[in-house]
C-alpha cells in the first residue's frame, strides 16, 4: 500500500508542474500584467555595443499624433516572458539578449483597458555581436468629440523588424527611454 501511495506521488509529480509551467506560460511573450513603468526620456550619444557574447536589441517607438490631444503612449517590452522596459512617445530602448530564438511582445501601458488589451508580437533569432533593430508604430484614430474628452475610436500597435540603416537613424534621432517600474 505505502509502495502504491509512493508511485501514485511520483507519477502525478509531473502534472503538477506541467500545470505550474501553464500558468506562467499564460502571459506569452510578455510579462505579468501588474509591472508598470515610469519611463523619462534622456539625450545622448546611444550606446551601440552588445555585451560580449551577447546581442544588442533596439526598439524604436514611432507616434504621430493625430489632430485631438493625446499623450505620449508607453510600450512595455517583454522577452520571452519577461518585461525589459518600456518605451514612450517617440523614443528608443535597447537592451542585450542571448543568442538563439526570442518572443518579443509590446504592450500598450494604459489605464483605459480598451488600450492595455493592444499588444503587438514577433519572434527573432539573436546573433552573439550583433544588433537587432524594431519599430514599435503607434496610430490612433480619431473621431469627433464623444463629450468625455476622449475621442479616439481606433488605435493599433505594430512590431516590426527594421533594416540597420533605418534602425541607427531612429535611435540617433530620437531621445533614450529610461524606464523606471513603478512601486
Amino acid at each position: 500500500m505505502k509502495g502504491a501511495l509512493i508511485l501514485a506521488v511520483l507519477f502525478a509529480a509531473p502534472v503538477f508542474a506541467q500545470n505550474n509551467t501553464t500558468q506562467v506560460g499564460l502571459q506569452g511573450p510578455c510579462g505579468h500584467d501588474q509591472a508598470r513603468f515610469d519611463v523619462e526620456k534622456v539625450s545622448g550619444p546611444p550606446i551601440t555595443q552588445a555585451v560580449s557574447g551577447k546581442a544588442m536589441v533596439f526598439v524604436s517607438e514611432v507616434f504621430k499624433k493625430a489632430t485631438g490631444e493625446m499623450g505620449d503612449p508607453t510600450l512595455r517590452i517583454g522577452v520571452d516572458g519577461e518585461w525589459v522596459g518600456a518605451v514612450k512617445g517617440n523614443s528608443y530602448f535597447s537592451f542585450n539578449v542571448e543568442p538563439g530564438e526570442h518572443h518579443l511582445c509590446l504592450k500598450w501601458q494604459s489605464h483605459f483597458k480598451r488600450l492595455s488589451r493592444e499588444a503587438a508580437f514577433t519572434v527573432f533569432a539573436a546573433g552573439a555581436g550583433k544588433q537587432h533593430y524594431f519599430r514599435a508604430r503607434v496610430t490612433y484614430e480619431l473621431g469627433p468629440d464623444n463629450g468625455h474628452g476622449n475621442n479616439v475610436t481606433g488605435m493599433s500597435i505594430t512590431l516590426d523588424p527594421i533594416s540597420s540603416d533605418e534602425g541607427q537613424y531612429l535611435v540617433a534621432s530620437n531621445p533614450m527611454s529610461v524606464p523606471h517600474i513603478k512601486r
